[in-house]
C-alpha cells in the first residue's frame, strides 16, 4: 500500500530521512507543485492530490503544514467516497480551530506579507539548526531551508493563516512533541504525545516515531481486511 508523504512549510521530502515504513507500505512523496496567485491551501491541496490513483487504497502522513493538507485532502477525498484508510500528522495539526490564536487573528494584521522573505528564511534556519545533536541532520535541515523557494514561503503562510477546515478525518493518529514551539500542544488534541519532542522531531525522534506510524498503518490495514472480508 502507498503511504503519500507532504513535508512542511519550506521542506521537502529530505527532512523524512530517517523514516522507515513496515514490510507491505511504500511512500511515494507528494513533492511541492507550482502555486496559483489566488490559491487557497483547500484548492492547492486538492491539485496537490492528483497524484493519488482514484479508487487505490492509501494512506497520508503529514509534516507541520503537510499535515494540514493532508487532512484537507482526508476530508475532500472522503467526500468522494475514497478515504484513505488512515491519516497520520506529525507536528501539525488538523483543522484552523487547533491553530494558536496568534496565528488566527493575525491574518487580519497580514504583516508576514511585509516582512523579507529572506529574513523569514534566515530564521528558520536559525530556529531548525539546532534542533539535532546530529551533524548530518543540521546540515541537512540548512540545506532544505536555504534551497526553498522565497515566494512559496510567502504564499504558505498566507495560506495557513486563512486555512478554514474544521473536519477532523475519522481515522486519524496525531502526534505532537510537548516542546513544539511552532504549534503549542496546548492548542491541539493530538493522539500521542512525545515528551519533549520539537517541531522538527521528523529527525530527532525518529525512533519512536517510526514504532508509533507502523502501529498506526498496521492496525489500519487489518481494519481494512476485516470490513473487506
Amino acid at each position: 500500500m502507498k503511504v503519500y508523504f507532504i513535508s512542511g512549510m519550506g521542506a521537502d521530502s529530505r527532512v523524512f530521512k530517517h523514516i522507515h515504513l513496515p514490510g507491505g507500505f511504500t511512500i511515494k512523496h507528494l513533492e511541492w507543485i507550482p502555486f496559483r496567485k489566488n490559491d487557497s491551501l483547500e484548492a492547492y491541496s486538492l491539485r496537490l492530490a492528483a497524484a493519488i490513483k482514484p479508487g487505490e487504497k492509501f494512506a497520508l502522513l503529514g509534516l507541520s503544514m503537510g499535515g494540514m493538507m493532508a487532512a484537507e485532502i482526508t476530508k475532500q477525498f472522503c467526500a468522494a467516497g475514497n478515504c484513505p484508510v488512515v491519516t497520520i500528522l506529525i507536528s501539525s495539526v488538523p483543522a484552523h480551530s487547533h491553530l494558536p490564536s496568534y496565528f488566527r487573528l493575525s491574518k487580519y494584521l497580514p504583516l508576514h506579507k511585509l516582512i523579507p522573505v529572506r529574513f523569514l528564511k534566515s530564521a528558520s534556519i536559525l530556529n531548525r539548526l539546532f534542533t539535532s545533536d546530529n551533524e548530518a541532520d543540521r546540515k541537512v535541515l540548512y540545506q532544505v531551508i536555504n534551497e526553498s523557494d522565497p515566494m512559496f514561503i510567502k504564499w504558505a503562510m498566507g495560506a495557513v493563516l486563512h486555512w478554514k477546515n474544521d473536519s477532523i478525518p475519522a481515522r486519524l493518529v496525531q502526534i505532537h512533541g510537548t516542546k513544539d514551539k511552532v504549534l503549542p500542544l496546548r492548542f491541539t488534541k493530538p493522539t500521542h504525545i512525545i515528551k519533549n519532542g520539537n517541531h522538527m522531531m521528523i529527525m530527532n525522534r525518529a525512533k519512536e516515531l517510526n514504532a508509533l506510524i507502523a502501529a498506526a498503518l498496521l492496525q489500519a490495514q487489518q481494519e481494512m481486511i476485516q470490513s473487506d472480508s
